[in-house]
Parts: structure tokens; sequence; C-alpha cells
């Protein structure tokens, strides 16, 4: 089946700087796989960004940032919408489609301070802010005389309460810091053995209609397939895991030579329990190196984290 290329393509996006950086950048990676093709912008407040006053994991979840875009999708004011994709929940709703992911910027945590250095810097009861159960219960495991309060707003406001002196540090997502050209607030980046990233982080996904076919094939000059490999692999396990943001979940994947090499963990929210798996499979068996370690995981002791934590398998 042949496309005629678009005339017109309207992007729905959350409003916050970050999400219209995003958005902009597909926005120039789209006019110019689609010369003479006018592309615009439907900016949008969600539940997400609407609640601050609690963490994620109390009020819903990821799906808080997308459901006013998918709306849009629904009812035609867009054709497409820009997520990162560590907030695209893993089960995707009925009608809807992931039909892009573009090449991942750096998919780690980043240490943000202005008092030290990193956090083996931190003396006993230093606070550090963060919105993700998983990088708390990571932060418990290895750093447990360190206090984790809740920070929630995006990285601007983020930023702020940190300069006022709310927090002695905080962590964020270094690739939202290096697209906003503020990677000089980046004291350390914390590697994988220390915090394991999110599924999907530092990757930006475009969603569509799944009747949308030819939204799919117009995005297609636009998807990096090593990003796409390694995210759905991600993707794949934590789906298995039944995880939100209600379950400390990290998993990470990577090319190693010629293969993808897979690392998860699922913890409880103090840290105190950690079960890990990795593996190695390749590109083309992904999904099924997501379901295998998931599968590992809840063989080592995760079904009984995820079920005091009230997630399921």
């Amino acid at each position: 089946m042949s496309f005629n290329p678009p005339e017109k393509l309207r992007i729905a996006t959350r409003e916050s700087r970050l999400a219209m950086w995003q958005a902009e950048h597909v926005k120039a990676r789209l006019e110019a796989a689609w010369p003479g093709c006018e592309v615009t912008l439907l900016g949008m407040t969600t539940r997400g960004d609407q609640i601050l006053d609690r963490t994620l994991s109390k009020v819903g979840g990821k799906g808080l940032f997308v459901k006013e875009l998918e709306e849009a999708l629904l009812d035609g004011r867009a054709d497409l919408a820009v997520h990162s994709m560590k907030d695209v929940p893993a089960e995707m709703p009925e009608g809807f489609a992931l039909i892009a992911t573009l090449e991942r910027e750096r998919p780690f945590d980043a240490f943000v301070s202005n008092r030290y250095a990193s956090l083996d810097d931190m003396p006993p009861g230093a606070v550090i802010g963060t919105s993700s159960l998983r990088r708390e219960a990571q932060l418990h495991a290895l750093y447990p005389f360190l206090g984790v309060e809740p920070l929630r707003g995006n990285l601007d406001t983020r930023l702020r309460k940190l300069d006022e002196g709310k927090y002695d540090a905080i962590i964020l997502a270094a690739a939202g810091l290096q697209r906003l050209g503020l990677s000089e607030r980046i004291r350390s980046v914390l590697p994988a053995d220390v915090c394991l990233p999110a599924a999907g982080q530092g990757a930006l996904g475009i969603e569509a209609r799944a009747d949308r076919a030819d939204v799919a094939a117009w995005l297609a000059p636009l998807v990096d397939p090593l990003t796409t490999a390694c995210v759905a692999a991600e993707r794949a396990l934590t789906r298995r895991l039944g995880g939100s943001c209600e379950v400390p979940i990290g998993a990470f994947c990577e090319p190693v030579g010629q293969q993808l090499h897979l690392r998860a963990l699922v913890a409880s929210a103090d840290g105190q329990q950690i079960v890990r798996a990795e593996g190695m499979a390749s590109a083309d068996a992904a999904r099924a190196l997501g379901e295998r370690l998931a599968d590992e995981l809840l063989a080592g002791g995760a079904d009984r984290i995820l079920a005091s934590l009230g997630g399921h398998a």
C-alpha cells in the first residue's frame, strides 16, 4: 500500500519546556523528511502536569501524562503525539499504537546539586529529591543514610526547588537536561549499576491511532531501529510484570556487539529487597528477551515484592 506525502500534520504535546522541545524536534525532523508539509503543534496541559502535591504512584501513574493527548488523537484534533517513552504506560490502550521510536539520548539518571559533587560526597541526613519510586528504592539500597523526599513538577520547577534550598540534591533524567542545554547542571551521571534507568528512558516515542496506517508510513523515516529494539525489550519486561509508577522497576537494554544486553530489577520501596536479572538476545528477539527476564525476576522473588506493593504479574 502506498501513501501520498503528507500535506499537514498536527502534533499533540504537553506544554512543559522539555515537552515542547521534544515536539519541536519531531516537527523539524518531519519537515526535513517531507518538504512542503505543514507541521503544527497542539499544546496541552495534562492531569500529570496539574497534580503536583502528590507522587505519581498515588494519583494514577504514568497514564496521567498521555490521556489528554490521546483524546486529541481520538477526536481528530491531532495526528500524532510526542512522548518521553519512560512516561508511556507499558500497556497501550485499545485503539492506539506506538508508531515510531527515535534515536535515544543518554539514558541514565543525573545527580544535580549546588552543594555536592556526587552521591558519595553527601553526608548522613542530607536530602535528595526525586519523583521516582525506582530511583528512591535504589538510593535507599546503596545510601541508606540519606533522606529521600518526593519532588514533583516539570524540569524547571524541580531545578528551582533545588536552587531555593529545599533539597541538597535532586535526581533527574540526564536526557532532559541535555536536550534543554542544561548539561552544566549535571554534577555526575549515575551508571546503571548505581541506578538502573526506567524502561524507555532517554527515547522519544510517537503515538497515533492504530487505524492511521498513513501516519505510521509518514513517520517511518524517523524510526531508529536499534533504539526501537532496545525499548521494545524494556517495555516487554515491564508489561509482563504489570509494572507502573507504583512499582520500582528498572530496565535498561543496550547493544553489545551484535546482541542486545538487557538488565532489569524489581525492588521494594525501601530498597531492602532487590531482585535482578540480565540476559542477551538478538534484536529480532527483543520482546522475547524482555519477557524471559521478567519471568526470571518473578521466579527469583519479584512476585512477592509485586504482591506486597499491589502490582501484579
